[in-house]
């Protein structure tokens, strides 16, 4: 009998999942576990790749205790940016570090006053971040030369549970092609780029580059123990999660955008070619290679709310709805800044509550922070819109989909029917339906659509409260703009 089942990881910023699904793409089991991040000194996140690999192989046994006979193949998805290293014996090296660290902030701010950003963008269309390898990398040559000497292979965090279960190394073109370490013109490494950034030494730990659809290794024997899986089960290069997202969303041409409002911002669009004038902060490869991936991002969404309803012990999202629509937006004058953990305007702002007055309440605050956070995917969308033009529709994800006030709320304030998509684990989808094209399931990736994504339910803007959301925006807007200066200073 043939197997029945793909299994997809996925390495977020805040759990590791591991969930199977059918054919069909219906999803036949599910299984977190939290990933915790150490934070030794402020502006550093770090993650230990011992307790990567474990929760990974323990979530896999508790896949494989039931259904291991009859899983076919394996996906994994992670969180983009970072910096995950094996040194040149091959050994995962310790601390790995998380996309939400900023230790590299001022590497940025001095490459930017003397020009490599400028110079870099001309080859990889990308803005520089604090959290990108090509960062991180410079601040270690600076600051821990001993551990940057070390360094024998560059991964991202999925490319990492792929090493653990296969013994193979590669980076795959999604992830590497968003760390400024690829020239997106010719989707090559560039030595260019790692002398334009002051890193020559790493050209050489840069691992070969797969496809997210190609068996890239096969469960070892040593894996299999652990695990459960099979020995020789093949693995997929799998995507960045953002990538899986889309997928999964039904993504697949130029023209679908979708917003995922988790943890990170996540707001993206598919292309024909890189947006090049400077409008958009990110462009990647699509996992359909053929297609260019446009990304406005930021850890500015619904990570907030959990933030929230920790400080005030507001623990039911029933009592969150209802405090929520009890008070009209035209009512609510406070304005959320959702900066707890970075920023789209200002990379040292922070989160900030301003317009409270003493007839508010706590609804007041929890409508804020909802405003806050659908402002934030304004601003991302804006840049957008801006080049690409308006989509139909937008395909909407995420924790705030649990949320009908919410989901009205991004339809209205960005103006465009918005299509609710049911799945909840679209990462670990997303990966599993690439280990069904890598396994000869689906022909490819539209195939993949067809077969796994379901149809969702669209919502329509209401004309007035569009007006009213794009009036709230630009008063959110004068506000950041007059915090401009002081942030530093905070």
């Amino acid at each position: 009998m043939s197997k029945r089942y793909l299994l997809g990881l996925d390495n977020g910023g805040s759990l590791i999942k591991a969930a199977l699904f059918d054919r069909d793409g219906r999803q036949i089991a599910c299984e977190s576990i939290p990933t915790p991040q150490d934070c030794p000194r402020p502006g550093f996140c770090e993650r230990t790749p011992e307790v990567i690999r474990e929760a990974n192989f323990t979530l896999i046994r508790r896949m494989t205790d039931k259904y291991g006979a009859d899983i076919a193949g394996v996906g994994i998805c992670g969180h983009g940016k970072g910096l995950y290293l094996l040194d040149k014996s091959g050994t995962p090296m310790a601390p790995g570090i998380a996309s939400t660290d900023n230790r590299a902030l001022s590497v940025v701010e001095g490459w930017e006053a003397d020009g490599t950003t400028s110079r870099a963008y001309e080859l990889t269309v990308q803005k520089v971040m604090a959290c990108q390898p090509v960062s991180l990398l410079r601040w270690m040559k600076k600051n821990d030369r001993t551990t940057y000497d070390r360094i024998g292979t560059i991964l991202s965090v999925k490319d990492l549970v792929r090493f653990f279960l296969t013994g193979e190394a590669f980076a795959e073109y999604t992830d590497v092609s968003g760390t400024n370490l690829v020239n997106l013109w010719t989707g090559a490494y560039d030595d260019r780029l790692t002398d334009l950034f002051g890193i020559p030494e790493m050209s050489g730990c840069l691992p070969p580059i797969r496809s997210s659809d190609e068996v890239c290794g096969y469960v070892t024997e040593e894996a299999a123990a652990a695990t459960g899986l099979p020995a020789g089960t093949p693995v997929a290069g799998g995507m960045f999660d953002i990538d899986a997202c889309a997928l999964s969303l039904g993504c697949t041409k130029a023209g679908d955008m979708c917003v995922i409002a988790g943890t990170w911002s996540i707001n993206e669009m598919i292309t024909d070619a890189p947006v090049s004038d400077g409008s958009v902060a990110m462009n990647s490869i699509f996992c359909d290679p053929a297609f260019r991936l446009a990304e406005e991002s930021s850890a500015t969404s619904a990570g907030n709310l959990e933030w929230f309803r920790a400080q005030w012990n507001v623990r039911d999202y029933g009592e969150l709805e209802k405090l929520v629509s009890s008070v009209p937006t035209e009512k609510c004058n406070a304005y959320w800044f959702p900066f707890l953990y970075a920023s789209n305007l200002n990379p040292r702002a922070r989160g900030s509550m301003v317009g409270l007055s003493g007839d508010m309440t706590l609804a007041h605050t929890a409508r804020a922070v909802y405003e806050g956070v659908v402002f934030s995917h304004m601003t991302h969308c804006g840049a957008i819109f801006s080049s690409l033009g308006r989509p139909a529709e937008i395909r909407l994800a995420g924790g705030v989909v649990h949320s009908p006030t919410w989901t009205q709320m991004f339809a209205d304030a960005l103006g465009t029917p918005v299509r609710v998509m049911p799945d909840t684990e679209l990462g670990a989808k997303g990966a599993a339906m690439a280990a069904g094209v890598a396994c000869g399931w689906f022909a490819d990736y539209k195939e993949a659509v067809t077969s796994c994504v379901p149809e969702g339910s669209l919502l329509f803007p209401d004309d007035a409260m569009t007006k009213v959301y794009a009036s709230k925006y630009e008063k959110y807007k004068k506000i950041a703009d007059a915090l401009d200066s002081v942030w530093a200073d905070v």
